[in-house]
């Protein structure tokens, strides 16, 4: 096993690397620590990832890409992992299982960093809708530290032997992964979305925010908002004109599909809808909206909303509002910010 300092600073390398290649710039140089080929590739790869999931836009698959690299710095990095204590090399090497979703672009990245950071070995099962995005990023490490790709295996069929797992999916797979790895410690995510609390108070600026929340990478991460709660007088076309900017959103096709879907069956069934064009607004009160739509939900006391929040709180990833994530924020979590609040670190070190 490679030094932690020498771990580390792979990292930093790789996010100097995806932050400029996120930026669509040119290779560096050969101080980014990879060829000029190897980096062309890279690019090549972030750029092609459409062909295999068209959800993976080259724009979305980019924004991931600088989102991730701002996360890898070495004050970051530093930051983080000092608030477990001194680093410590683990008593025993782990196999540790990592099974991915596929809905957004290296939706699995902070597992890979996690299980590498912590110094067990890693086993790697993608999903089929990854597009080939985590293999051209391995392919930077391993430019950038052959020892450290040394410990991945990824798994072409059914994973490996594993000591441990962390395992991201559907309500349904989820009962698969407690049965099946019901032997080793595990981590095990379901489906999640997130909400928006608006108070009234809200700029134009925090509302155009909100827009990102809700449609960055199609609304299909468990961090984007689908459901939006407003006071009872809150004026809903100032959401509209804050998100028009989102419009060309239309042009998507499956995004399209979508949204025609579910307006023609919602007006079959005389449903009231808000429509501007490109999204769905109805009046629900369930969280999770159908692609291509949003619900919403008026109150008269934010008190009733935060409890109803807290009762959901097995079924919501963030809060997007004043007091919670920022306006925009929703798609740039931290080191910190872990997927269904377990600390991932904290699950490794305590093997």
């Amino acid at each position: 096993m490679i030094p932690l300092d020498a771990r580390l600073s792979a990292f930093v390398q790789l996010g100097a690397v995806l932050v400029t290649a996120g930026e669509g710039e040119p290779w560096p140089g050969h101080q980014c620590g990879v060829t000029e080929q190897e980096y062309e590739d890279f690019i090549v790869a972030l750029d092609q990832a459409y062909l295999k999931n068209a959800w993976f836009t080259p724009e979305n698959v980019r924004y991931m890409t600088r989102s991730l690299g701002a996360m890898l710095t070495a004050d970051r990095l530093g930051a983080w992992l000092a608030s477990y204590g001194p680093p410590e090399a683990p008593a025993m090497r782990r196999t540790v299982g990592v099974i991915t979703a596929g809905n957004v672009p290296l939706v699995g990245f902070h597992d890979i960093l996690c299980v590498l950071l912590s110094g067990h070995r890693l086993e790697l099962k993608l999903s089929s809708d990854d597009a080939g995005l985590t293999q051209a990023v391995l392919k930077m490490v391993e430019a950038l530290s052959p020892d450290l790709v040394a410990s991945v295996r990824v798994a072409q069929g059914r994973l490996g032997a594993v000591e441990a797992l962390i395992a991201t999916g559907s309500n349904n797979t989820a009962r698969y992964f407690e049965h099946y790895f019901s032997h080793v410690p595990r981590i095990v995510r379901k489906s999640r979305t997130s909400v928006a609390l608006l108070d009234g108070s809200e700029t134009e600026e925090e509302l155009a925010g909100l827009g990102d929340d809700l449609f960055r990478y199609f609304g299909l991460g468990c961090r984007n908002v689908s459901k939006v709660f407003i006071p009872r007088d809150f004026d809903l076309d100032r959401i509209f004109a804050a998100i028009l900017p989102w419009g060309s959103i239309a042009q998507h096709n499956k995004w399209c599909n979508n949204y025609e879907y579910h307006k023609a069956i919602w007006m079959m069934d005389q449903v009231p809808l808000l429509e501007n064009g490109f999204v769905l607004f109805k009046e629900d009160t369930a969280l999770h909206s159908p692609l291509g739509s949003v619900y919403y939900e008026r109150y008269d006391e934010i008190g009733t909303v935060l409890a109803r929040i807290e009762e959901a709180k097995k079924e919501l990833q963030c809060i997007v509002g004043h007091g919670h994530v920022p306006f925009g924020d929703a798609q740039c979590p931290r080191l910190e910010d872990h997927a269904d609040g377990v600390d991932t670190m904290a699950f490794l070190a305590a093997f």
